[in-house]
Formats: structure tokens, sequence, C-alpha cells
């Protein structure tokens, strides 16, 4: 009886690793399934980092930095045409010019009338301009304030009423 009871022993041991085997044969390649996915998506993702932080530095070079050396803002020479055809060429307007010069409208206005001429630091910054085409400047312009870069739509000036003749008729006899 004692070598039935071994032979039926080891049969019931050979049948269960046979069944253990049934199942932990497809489980085992489920795992070195999931561990070479998980791979490549940590590769991917240390892909994706390496690719952002380069991302980020390219952006934060091609910062436009308004600036130019002494020596060219000392050999430039600014007439008021030449503002103004500045400003036309990039086409942007007075106030535009003056949030990006960080000056009043009233000043850039009395540069293109040849009121007064833009200081030093001012030239640079039109020197700069100069460099610049109108997509670094509305660039500039969004990130100084993105309210600011709205385009307005010109309102054609017609002619005068005689509402606004006679208004301004009393107001030349008045003064007299």
């Amino acid at each position: 009886m004692g070598k039935l009871e071994g032979i039926v022993k080891s049969e019931i041991v050979r049948l269960a690793k046979r069944e253990v085997r049934k199942i932990s044969v497809p489980l085992a390649k489920d795992v070195w399934l999931l561990k070479s996915t998980l791979w490549k998506l940590r590769k991917t993702v240390s892909n994706l980092e390496r690719f952002a932080t380069r991302q980020e530095s390219e952006l934060s070079k091609r910062k436009i930095p308004l600036e130019a050396t002494p020596e060219e803002v000392k050999g430039s020479r600014f007439s008021p045409r030449l503002i103004r055809s500045l400003r036309r060429h990039l086409s942007i307007t007075q106030k535009e010019l003056a949030i990006l010069a960080g000056v009043t409208v009233g000043a850039i206005h009395q540069w293109e009338s040849g009121i007064f001429v833009p200081r030093a630091q001012n030239k640079g910054m039109l020197v700069a301009l100069r460099k610049l085409g109108r997509r670094e400047v509305r660039k500039l312009l969004e990130e100084k304030g993105p309210k600011m870069t709205e385009k307005k739509i010109p309102v054609p000036r017609g002619k005068r009423t005689k509402k606004t003749k006679r208004t301004k008729r009393t107001k030349m006899t008045s003064k007299k």
C-alpha cells in the first residue's frame, strides 16, 4: 500500500504543477509585456521632459530684447519723418509705440511732429525696433498687454455737418 500511496501523491503533485504552469506561464508573459510597455512609457516620458526643457530654454532665449549697442544709438539719427515711417512700416499705432517705448502717446506725437527729440534710452529702443519685423513687434505687444494688440477699425471721416461749423463759428466769435 505504501507504494501505491507514493505513486498517487507523486501523480497529484505532477498534475498540480501542470495546472499551476498552465495558469502561471500566460501570466508571466503578460507581466513581461507590461514591464516592456512600462519601460517604453518611461523612456517616452523622459524624452518628452527633455524636449520640454529644451523648448523652455529656447523660449527664454527668444525673448526679444529692445536694446541696441551704444555705438548704434550714437550713430543713429531720427527725424520726425523717420519715426513716423518706422511706425507705419511696423503697422503699429502711436499708442502701441508708446507702450513699447514706455512713454506717453503725447511724447510719440511730439517726436513725430518734431517738437521734441527722443532721449538716448528711447533712441536705443527705436534702433532695436528697426531690426524687428511686424510679427516680433506684435509678440512684444502681446507680452506687454494682450488687450492693446487688438486692431481697431478706423472710422472714415466724413464732411462736417452744419451744426459743427456753427459751433466753431460761435466759439470763434465768443473769443473776440
